[in-house]
């Protein structure tokens, strides 16, 4: 088998869409023999967020000396991103002979039982604990939950801890239409006595993990009250119980990577007395050489593109964006035809000219979808050639559909 030939297996599963479910994993990993047992590892879920804090995660373990395995969603760049050791995506080599390992258990998942074939989400879900579980093993793994939680394909082992940077309203129609129905899927996760780290500030989300930590006996942390940050124009100081560290400098702007750091820090001392290699300064250090593609990246002193692809991501984006209110602000967007384009679209006008435009995806919301009164961009490498990246007075914005920011982030570095 090539690589390419592996790849396109995994993506003939995607005609099986989503089936959110426990049954058709916990199948497969028993015919591979449980591989997610042999795991020690660190479960984040939430709604935005997710992906910086699995980064600064794996910052902080692997500059503490430690192999870290990590399992992330969507790819930025390679499909193999998604299961990455210490930030390096495995080779194509590892990669081939993982698809040969599990490929024979996922095609007879439905012949010989009465469920349906495997997702093609279910098929990278059981890849990466193959991989980590048995293949190759690491000293932690940091595992990113998809969509949901509770009936997420990653939802196959005991954690380590549970960390949840957000909840918002994303995939309701998989999900549930309000916070705290979106807030039990992702809380279902949390098992017997798992810490439970996370930032909240709505009391009916706040409802639904307290009577899930009192079910579980779970030891929970919570940002603004078990631990707090301190700015200080660009670094920030943590404070808690666990410890102090001073002076931290991010290299992603905005106070949601602070909050998502600060649950990183806290995961981290808690897991110290399991990992004593991890210090304040490797904690430190960890955290200053993070960086997350296709969030709030700067692929030049005048482009930035970030994969907002909500409500609440817009909203911490609008906010980054305050720091260039002295520029001529140029924004490009593109989502999915599932999300609120008009709500997103509608905060963006406050950040500057907002042009809309499409891409190469059967679920990019098409041109004529957007509402009126938006230049629309037939082409967005057009977009791209336009712009003046040597201009001290203009800046440009990329944003929306992370699918989109993908095919962007490739273009332009191409280029």
């Amino acid at each position: 088998m090539t690589y390419q030939e592996a790849l396109e297996w995994i993506h003939s599963k995607l005609t099986f869409g989503i089936k959110p479910g426990l049954e058709r994993m916990a199948w497969m990993l028993a015919e591979l023999g449980n591989p997610q047992e042999n795991l020690k590892a660190v479960h984040v879920v939430g709604t935005n967020g997710k992906g910086s804090t699995t980064s600064y995660l794996q910052h902080i373990f692997s500059q503490s000396g430690y192999e870290v395995g990590t399992f992330t969603s969507p790819y930025i760049v390679d499909f193999r991103e998604r299961i990455s050791l210490n930030g390096q995506m495995i080779t194509e080599s590892d990669f081939v002979a993982l698809v040969e390992r599990v490929q024979s258990v996922v095609e007879r998942l439905h012949h010989e039982t009465d469920l349906e074939p495997a997702t093609e989400f279910e098929v990278i879900t059981v890849l990466m604990f193959e991989y980590f579980g048995h293949m190759h093993p690491v000293d932690i793994a940091i595992v990113e939950a998809g969509m949901g939680g509770l009936y997420d394909s990653t939802n196959q082992f005991k954690a380590l801890a549970v960390v949840c940077p957000s909840i918002g309203l994303d995939h309701q129609a998989v999900l549930g239409q309000t916070y705290s129905q979106i807030a039990e899927q992702k809380v279902g996760v949390l098992k017997e006595a798992v810490p439970f780290i996370y930032a909240n500030n709505q009391a009916d989300v706040e409802a639904v993990f307290q009577a899930k930590v009192q079910e579980t006996k779970s030891s929970t942390y919570k940002l603004g009250r078990d631990f707090s940050t301190a700015l200080h124009g660009d670094t920030f100081d943590y404070q808690s119980q666990l410890g102090e560290i001073e002076d931290i400098h991010l290299r992603m702007p905005g106070q949601h990577q602070v909050s998502n750091a600060s649950l990183a820090i806290t995961t981290s001392l808690l897991l110290a007395q399991q990992f004593p290699k991890v210090t304040p300064a490797t904690i430190k250090a960890g955290l200053e050489a993070t960086a997350w593609a296709g969030r709030t990246e700067l692929l030049e002193n005048n482009l930035m593109i970030d994969g907002a692809h909500n409500n609440e991501s817009i909203n911490a984006l609008v906010e980054v964006m305050k720091a260039y209110a002295d520029k001529k602000v140029h924004v490009l967007f593109a989502a999915i035809n599932t999300k609120p384009a008009d709500a997103m679209l509608k905060q963006l006008e406050a950040v500057g000219q907002v042009s809309v435009t499409t891409f190469e995806d059967y679920r990019a919301l098409a041109l004529e979808d957007y509402p009126k009164g938006y230049v629309r961009v037939e082409n967005w490498q057009d977009w791209l050639e336009q712009m003046n990246l040597d201009s001290e007075d203009d800046f440009y914005l990329i944003t929306g559909s992370l699918y989109f920011i993908s095919q962007v982030r490739k273009a332009f570095l191409k280029r």
